[in-house]
């Protein structure tokens, strides 16, 4: 078993994900290397200020605009969208997912089979459709979350079984194609079901960085069914596929990957990997905002990695938010320092800071920090494409005035 430290711990997990010590990845390219590297890129799509996927990869990937991710997906056909759990994941797996649709489709109630066999034969006719193309009026109501009309359900239950896949978006909103019309021939089948299992925890573990695999209910979310688990990881274990790692403080072990082995030990004799260069600048000369869906930070981990409590207000009633609407985490260094709160007024294309919350109200006078923070607000106000920037929510006066500079 290998034993590591809570520092080594949050340098693996962010440098796997692409977050330190700096971006290394640029332009179109660089978000498919990204996209890669994340494992899993969760889709939102609440746009606020922007959306929670495109959030996560512009604090990896330099020149990265909003929907990048989907020219890689849905033009160049790298990736594709799936799941109740709703993710982009690379193409070249699509045959394992197969194995995991095809359960679905033994595991789902099949409800309004006329309106699913008339979505096949519309398919066939038009090549794409979309909800949108068929009129309440005409359609029988549904009272499910996932649609109001029982073509809504129909396609859906085709795409969850894999009959159908996303062909693009429109609005965020799922154009439908016919499974065959989409993937790539030489990927439209069923792996084994033991090639996919295996597959389905090396990637739970490769996304984690550094995973627990005693959560079931993640792992049966990805397909894995409940009475295998504990064999199968414990044969990944045997056969040198996954090592145990113990972190100094965490009261269980975790697993990561064995080829990450040399990496862990290198990180702990202080070695950076070469690959992990930033191309500009470090998480030290210019903070990062993560997205309310980022994996380092989102569901308590923020908690576990940085001793940072953070939960995404959204859908939380105003009377009990703590911060706010759309609080995003700040990354300095390789620790989580602050939060804010903003929005994006459309009307005059100002970006609007509504709150800035520090965890150490020191940092309010570092002149390092507040240089790192106004370098990270002016990559991320030309990200969003803002023409100016309104910081006077911001209390602290070094904070406010260095940030207000943007505006100039």
């Amino acid at each position: 078993m290998l034993t590591i430290d809570i520092d080594i711990a949050r340098h693996f997990i962010l440098g796997k994900q692409g977050l330190w010590p700096g971006r290394r990845w640029r332009g179109l390219k660089g978000t498919e290397k990204a996209m890669r590297a994340i494992e899993y890129l969760q889709l939102d799509p609440l746009q606020i200020i922007a959306r929670s996927q495109d959030i996560t990869l512009h604090s990896r990937v330099l020149d990265y605009t909003p929907g990048m991710w989907e020219t890689v997906t849905y033009k160049q056909r790298k990736f594709f969208d799936w799941g109740g759990w709703l993710a982009v994941r690379p193409m070249d797996e699509l045959p394992h997912w197969r194995v995991v649709m095809h359960r679905e489709r033994d595991a789902m109630r099949l409800e309004h089979a006329d309106a699913v066999a008339e979505m096949r034969e519309i398919l066939k006719e038009r090549g794409t459709v979309s909800n949108r193309d068929f009129q309440m009026a005409t359609r029988t109501r549904t009272q499910s979350y996932r649609g109001r009309k029982d073509s809504a359900l129909a396609l859906y239950y085709l795409w969850r079984i894999g009959d159908v896949m996303t062909h693009h978006r429109e609005r965020f909103e799922r154009v439908y194609a016919l499974t065959e019309t989409v993937a790539p021939e030489n990927l439209n089948y069923e792996s084994s079901e033991e090639e996919a299992d295996r597959f389905l925890f090396k990637k739970e573990v490769s996304f984690a960085g550094l995973a627990r695999l005693k959560r079931v209910a993640d792992s049966y979310f990805r397909g894995v069914p409940f009475e295998k688990s504990r064999q199968i990881v414990e044969a990944m274990l045997a056969d040198g596929e996954f090592i145990e790692v113990k972190v100094e403080g965490w009261k269980e072990s975790h697993y990561a990957l064995a080829s990450d082995a040399k990496l862990l030990r290198d990180l702990s004799a202080g070695r950076i990997p070469k690959a992990w260069t930033p191309l500009e600048t470090t998480t030290t000369d210019e903070v990062l905002f993560l997205a309310p869906l980022d994996p380092v930070s989102a569901r308590g981990r923020a908690k576990v990695l940085f001793g940072f409590d953070y939960i995404w207000e959204v859908y939380k009633p105003e009377s009990k938010r703590k911060f706010g609407y759309y609080t995003l985490p700040v990354l300095w260094g390789d620790r989580l320092v602050a939060r804010f709160d903003s929005k994006l007024d459309r009307t005059t294309n100002t970006f609007n800071i509504l709150g800035l919350w520090l965890e150490d109200k020191a940092l309010g006078k570092d002149e390092a920090f507040a240089e790192a923070l106004a370098c990270g607000f002016e990559r991320f106000v030309k990200f969003l494409g803002a023409r100016k920037m309104d910081a006077k929510a911001i209390r602290e006066p070094l904070l406010r005035r260095r940030v207000s500079l943007l505006s100039k």
